[in-house]
């Protein structure tokens, strides 16, 4: 009997075997591909970030070898800068980096690439590169060049060493293993240097993007949590009881309370954030589901009005309509004797069932707004300022605007919204100097904000 049951069983049990065998080569085969895929990626990474560089620091000293009144040449090559560096960001994003602290190096490549790009897309004839900007940039090549040959003598250890870098991230990822890993010490030296480098000055207009605005001093008096409590349950109506209230970012210049109330569905919950200094609301957010559509735009929008009044945000324009899964979202700017102040921002998302609050962000209204700016006079006049635009535009409204340009700093300019080929454009030419700053495509909806704004200036 067990003579016959062994007979039937030592086959199925051989065969069984044998597949638990071919499935494992295969699961074997199969790792060994990913990893072989993820190697040739890692190498093909470092490789193309050794060869970029090089390139970006003879780029550079070609920047510098051009004549100043060689406009041309000078945007090419400044242009060629921004590419490289930006392709040099993307290939130490792609490199097993995850354990490793690399980001002063990551942040130069960054500041190299958004000064280049920001020098390149000037008028270098009305603007040329001031004597500033060409020592940064004599700086940049010396300190690209010492990047390029740690890099390089990086790329030949490897190739000396047949080293790999799967082994290499493993080692990042055990910290004690890490220590005296060629690549690691070599990618940690670089990083180090980059950090000692001198500040450099990158201008204002680099310098600006990478800024942390705290809050303006719009009111010297710090407020308290129950101050916040009292302030919600006026704003919105909230039972004290059921406020919950947190301090964010305590003892900086940014600090802040997070404010959480409980709704009648005790799931869900209702957020508001508001800066210590002065108390004024910074974010709002009801992630409540919206029911069927009953409202139209124009209804809530009038609602986001008198919303924003009551929340003590004054003089308030909606510059741009938007709908999306039954709700509407207006973008506010504010004004000051007519004129738009892109800067001082607010977003806010209605309800089109019953017209509620469903969020608001007023951080950058916060951050930017100032009780009273300094406007300038145009220095040219809106007839001048429409020559720069395409002759088939059918400007609907024109009015003045204050936005951020190029350089971060504000520029005052004329507005002009209409259509090209059925589609609705928002233009900004420089009100001092003729040049367009910005252009703009607005969504459908924004058909509202022509009908509603009318002409501030006047149509011609």
């Amino acid at each position: 009997m067990y003579k016959r049951i062994s007979a039937v069983m030592f086959p199925i049990t051989l065969l069984l075997l044998v597949g638990f065998i071919f499935w494992g080569v295969q699961q074997y085969q199969a790792k060994q591909a990913v990893l072989i895929k993820a190697e040739n990626q890692y190498q093909r990474a470092f490789n193309d970030l050794t060869f970029h560089m090089g390139k970006l620091n003879k780029q550079l000293g070609e920047t510098l070898a051009v004549h100043t009144s060689s406009n041309g040449h000078q945007r090419k090559a400044l242009v060629n800068v921004w590419r490289l560096s930006g392709e040099a960001q993307t290939e130490v994003s792609q490199l097993p980096l995850s354990y490793l602290p690399f980001s002063d190096a990551e942040q130069f490549l960054s500041r190299i690439s958004n000064f280049a790009y920001k020098a390149s897309v000037r008028d270098l004839l009305k603007q040329p590169l001031t004597d500033q900007e060409f020592k940064t940039l004599q700086t940049l090549h010396e300190k690209s060049q010492e990047i390029s040959q740690d890099l390089s003598k990086m790329q030949q250890e490897v190739l000396d060493n047949n080293l790999r870098w799967m082994d290499i991230e493993m080692a990042i990822a055990k910290e004690d293993a890490a220590q005296g890993n060629l690549v690691v010490d070599g990618l940690l030296d670089i990083d180090k240097k980059i950090g000692e480098y001198p500040e450099l000055d990158w201008g204002p207009s680099v310098m600006s993007m990478y800024e942390q605005k705290s809050f303006k001093a719009l009111s010297d008096h710090y407020v308290s949590p129950e101050e916040v409590k009292s302030k919600a349950v006026d704003m919105f109506g909230w039972d004290k009881s059921k406020i919950k209230i947190e301090e964010n970012g305590v003892d900086s210049e940014y600090a802040s309370y997070v404010v959480t109330y409980a709704t009648s569905d005790e799931k869900k919950y209702v957020r508001a954030q508001f800066a210590r200094q002065g108390g004024h609301l910074l974010f709002y957010m009801n992630d409540r589901e919206v029911k069927e559509e009953k409202l139209q735009l124009e209804e809530v929008k009038n609602a986001a009005d008198k919303l924003l009044e009551k929340l003590e945000f004054k003089n308030m324009k909606a510059i741009s309509y938007d709908k999306f899964s039954n709700s509407g979202t207006f973008t506010y700017v504010g004004s000051q004797n007519g004129v738009l102040l892109y800067p001082e921002k607010i977003v806010v998302e209605m309800a089109l069932d019953n017209g509620d609050l469903l969020s608001m962000q007023s951080r950058e209204y916060v951050q930017e707004h100032q009780k009273e700016r300094k406007l300038p006079e145009p220095k040219i006049s809106s007839a001048d300022a429409r020559k720069v635009l395409h002759p088939k535009m059918a400007v609907e409204v024109e009015r003045l605007a204050v936005i951020k340009g190029e350089s971060g700093e504000e520029v005052l300019c004329y507005e002009f919204t209409g259509k090209i080929n059925d589609t609705i454009y928002r233009i900004y030419i420089n009100a001092e100097t003729a040049i367009e700053e910005a252009i703009e495509q607005m969504s459908r909806e924004d058909k509202h904000v022509t009908t509603a704004l009318g002409q501030v200036m006047g149509q011609k």
